[in-house]
Parts: C-alpha cells; sequence; structure tokens
C-alpha cells in the first residue's frame, strides 16, 4: 500500500462496548510504536422500518447520528486519558452501512484495524455476526482483536508468535511478524504444525520425517527475513496437532 492510499492510518472501530475502549487503548500504543494516526470510527447501520411506525423513522435516524457522536467523544476522551505520548494526529469518522462491510472497505486505506472481540451487545451480534470474525476474513489489512483484559496491559515484553504453513500467503504474516518483534525489541516464535487436520498420529508414521520437512519449510521462510531483521531472535517451533517437540 502506497503512502498516499492511507487515509486512516491505524482504523479503530468504536461501539462503547469494554472491548471496543481496550481496542483503543490498544491502538494508541501500537500508533505510538509505529508513528502513525490513529482514526476512531463508528459505524451507523442501516434500518428501514415500515408502516405503523415508519413515521419514527427520522427520529431514529437522528439518534442513531447523535449516538454516533456520543461513542465517538467517549473514545476520544479514552484516548486523552491514557496519559501516553499523543499519536501525530486523531480522525474520526461516521461510516454508514453494516459492521463488516463497512470495516472491510475502509480498511483498504489503513495501515491496521483494531477491533474489541465483541461488542454491539447482545441482539447486535445476533444480527450482525461477529465483526471481528467477518474483518479476520475478509480485511484488506493486518487486524488485530483485542480482548477487554488486554486493553489495561502496558506489557510489550511478550515474544511475537508467527504460524508458518509454507504457502505463499504466510509471506504476509512473516513480513508484518518480524516487524511487530523488531519495533517491540522481542521475540519471534516461528511455529509450524505439521496438520491441521485434528488426524492424531497413527502407528507406522514417521514423526521424525514429519519433523525434519518442518524444519526444512521453517528454515526456508525464514531465511530472508533473518538477514533483514537480524536485530529479532528466532525461536522454532514444530509441533503435531498440538502435541510439541524439540
Amino acid at each position: 500500500m502506497t503512502e498516499s492510499a492511507v487515509k486512516y492510518g491505524i482504523l479503530v472501530g468504536v461501539d462503547g462496548s469494554p472491548e471496543s475502549d481496550a481496542a483503543v487503548r490498544w491502538a494508541a500504543r501500537e500508533a505510538e510504536l509505529r508513528d502513525l494516526p490513529i482514526t476512531l470510527a463508528h459505524v451507523v447501520v442501516p434500518v428501514v422500518v415500515s408502516w405503523p411506525v415508519r413515521s419514527f423513522q427520522a427520529d431514529f435516524d437522528k439518534w442513531q447520528e447523535d449516538n454516533a457522536r456520543q461513542v465517538i467523544e467517549q473514545a476520544q476522551k479514552r484516548l486523552t486519558s491514557l496519559g501516553q505520548s499523543e499519536p501525530s494526529s486523531v480522525s474520526t469518522a461516521v461510516l454508514h452501512d453494516y459492521a463488516v462491510p463497512a470495516l472491510v472497505t475502509a480498511s483498504k486505506k489503513a495501515h491496521l484495524v483494531a477491533v474489541g472481540s465483541r461488542g454491539m451487545g447482545a441482539v447486535g451480534r445476533a444480527v450482525l455476526g461477529s465483526v471481528s470474525g467477518g474483518l479476520v476474513h475478509h480485511a484488506r489489512c493486518p487486524v488485530a482483536v483485542v480482548q477487554a483484559e488486554e486493553g489495561h496491559t502496558t506489557d510489550l515484553t511478550s515474544p511475537v508468535l508467527l504460524g508458518i504453513d509454507g504457502s505463499p500467503a504466510s509471506e504476509a504474516a512473516t513480513a508484518l511478524a518480524f516487524d511487530e518483534a523488531s519495533r517491540r525489541h522481542v521475540d519471534l516464535v516461528a511455529l509450524h504444525a505439521w496438520s491441521d487436520t485434528g488426524v492424531f498420529p497413527v502407528l507406522g508414521m514417521d514423526w521424525q520425517e514429519y519433523e525434519d520437512e518442518g524444519h526444512e519449510v521453517l528454515s526456508e521462510r525464514l531465511a530472508g527475513w533473518q538477514e533483514q531483521y537480524p536485530d529479532v531472535a528466532v525461536r522454532r517451533r514444530i509441533v503435531c496437532d498440538g502435541l510439541p517437540t524439540g
């Protein structure tokens, strides 16, 4: 993504929930690490009503817009109260669409999207489905899904965990993982699972053969990145359906 194509920097989906507040706190630290702006975005979901309550449509639309402003103002206050270095800029956006398509479209012009693991309330989740799940599958940039309790921690010393399956698709994840580990000055744990189908090893299977293949995959996929990021210490792990070895 070119710099001219980036509009939102770190895009944070906010809805007033504790998970949303956690995503704001997480994004503030990430913005400081990356020297990026933050955009606080709230999605106004279209609701069309029919007779006999159609006369209330205008009032409901106004309530949605007022609520959007209140949610964003609350998120701005959370950001201001953190007491950390301010990001280079903070902007806001009100998006009009269903939550997942709205944020997926916006992700095309963001470096990263951060959302809470839950939100919207029980009714909203039942109607809209999982916003975080939809983003993970369809967003056009990296996605951070933040648990409510994670937003309170300031510990940035944990290693970065990278899953590598040997496919070209894992290259983007590898690039992000090395960049994150380098910025945080932490180790990177590169993990390869030779099977993710839930089939346990059976008698006669040569685990050593699969382990050797796994090490070969990791060596091939990590070599260039380790040269590019010599400051990142890499720990390699091979697992067999959740059973670690080595």
